[in-house]
């Protein structure tokens, strides 16, 4: 392993019902490994095996209905954020060539009366598979919680006030992905650059990944090589998007990650993942906290909202014209 590879596995119930010195020892090294790689494993985050299996057994029962049953659910105008994206839509930002994969995405359901309920579209239900609604929905809120007791672990680092994420990330824009890297049937007719996932960026603030079902992620590591990720069956990965990383002035890193094709024996097999991408509001300011900059460190990026550079992004990644 590289010495410049730090994907420490953490206890969240250190956080949430530990000691003060264990929330310390806690947001410690979530903040020194997210200043490293930008890359964590946690364990006890809110899901059991159970339902993670279940979640699983849905994903691929979703996408293993016919072409035209999954058409059915793509809403062109939503940019992909809601419902199915067929094969070829997205690509890494600066690629030309689609990833090899197809997803599914559900958003935000806001039931307090918050009137940022306007700005989101309904999530897309199948109505084949009732089950797949209610896991899909279930896992969301379960990581959503996970993710802002991480973002206060995160915010005691920053010498922040812990809740400083607290109201924007509040019925935020965050996205449930479910992903089928499809079989790779004739790899030889392929582009050459043709990859499951191009080497790129998350855009949001913090990605929780319940583990593939297989391997495959790979994360560039400060010295230029790429490092295989392999989390216990049991834990999520989580790791910086860009908007964190803009944030904090390049202190927190968004690392470039990709996943490869598997070797040739095994193309003819899918690759299922389910990331959740943990936004904030559109409304929240990016810009950098003063923390941040200094004479070493000085501004790296101009100001902008969440909502902006959301857009801006999804139209990089090709899924809004």
């Amino acid at each position: 392993m590289s010495a410049e590879v730090n994907i420490p596995r953490l206890d969240l119930h250190d956080y949430t019902k530990g000691s003060a010195e264990q929330r310390k020892q806690f947001s410690d090294a979530i903040g020194k490994a997210f200043n490293d790689t930008g890359f964590v494993t946690i364990a006890n985050h809110g899901m059991t095996r159970e339902l993670m299996d279940e979640l699983y057994a849905e994903v691929k029962r979703f996408f293993s209905l016919t072409e035209e049953q999954k058409l059915k659910y793509e809403v062109l105008g939503l940019a992909g954020q809601r419902g199915y994206t067929s094969k070829g839509r997205e690509k890494a930002k600066d690629s030309k060539t689609p990833d090899l994969k197809e997803f599914w995405q559900s958003g935000q359901v806001v039931t307090d009366g918050d009137a940022i309920k306007s700005e989101y579209p309904d999530n897309v239900m199948v109505e084949e598979l009732p089950v797949f609604n209610s896991i899909t929905r279930e896992v969301y809120q379960r990581l959503e919680e996970a993710g802002k007791h991480l973002l206060r672990a995160i915010a005691v680092y920053l010498n922040l006030p812990e809740n400083y994420f607290d109201d924007k990330v509040h019925n935020g824009n965050s996205i449930l992905r479910a992903i089928h890297y499809f079989p790779i049937v004739d790899p030889d007719s392929l582009p050459a650059d043709a990859v499951r996932a191009g080497a790129h960026e998350d855009i949001n603030l913090i990605t929780l990944l319940i583990g593939a079902s297989a391997d495959g992620l790979e994360v560039l590591t400060r010295d230029g090589n790429w490092f295989a990720v392999k989390a216990n069956a049991e834990d999520i990965v989580v790791n910086v998007g860009d908007m964190l990383q803009r944030l904090t002035n390049n202190k927190l890193k968004s690392t470039t990650h990709r996943v490869v094709n598997p070797p040739r024996e095994l193309m003819k097999n899918s690759r299922y993942s389910v990331p959740f991408f943990l936004h904030p509001k559109s409304t929240m300011d990016l810009t950098a906290l003063d923390s941040c900059i200094d004479a070493q460190h000085p501004k790296a990026y101009t100001d902008i909202t969440a909502g902006e550079y959301l857009d801006e992004r999804l139209r990089e990644i090709g899924l809004k014209m």
